[in-house]
């Protein structure tokens, strides 16, 4: 991943958020409102939308402790790509249209496609329990 001063402010402020329950619930919130307010018809990157879901999801079910099965250093990553996503001030500001977002993507897909294999055993556990209850 190319050097991004914005994105290593994320990895900072994820560290401070993981462990901290109340912050890390509040970070999906932050996420969910966020994913409401972009005009996905504008967004050609496929499935960029559900991989925020799945993010939001992996990141809720660790701060209820439900899901523990993931290491630090994707989860870190993880959550600092949300970070980066939901924060307005970034490489591409936000307020711009369309262009705004291209960096929250890029970045959500280089996590997201480096940590597939931790990505894909929340989503076998999240089956398994839907499954199981």
């Amino acid at each position: 991943m190319a050097k991004n001063v914005f994105f290593d402010m994320a990895v900072k402020k994820a560290s401070g958020i993981l462990g901290k329950k109340g912050r890390l619930v509040l970070l999906v919130s932050k996420l969910a409102l966020k994913l409401r307010s972009v005009n996905w018809k504008d967004v050609k990157a496929g499935d960029v939308k559900e991989k925020f879901f799945t993010l939001g999801r992996l990141l809720k079910a660790y701060a209820l402790g439900h899901y523990r099965e993931i290491p630090w250093k994707p989860l870190l990553l993880l959550t600092a790509a949300v970070i980066y996503f939901v924060n307005p001030i970034d490489f591409l500001p936000d307020l711009l249209p369309v262009v705004g977002l291209t960096d929250d993507i890029g970045i959500l897909m280089s996590v997201f496609t480096s940590f597939s294999g931790e990505i894909e055993k929340f989503i076998a556990w999240e089956k398994s329990r839907v499954i199981s209850v």
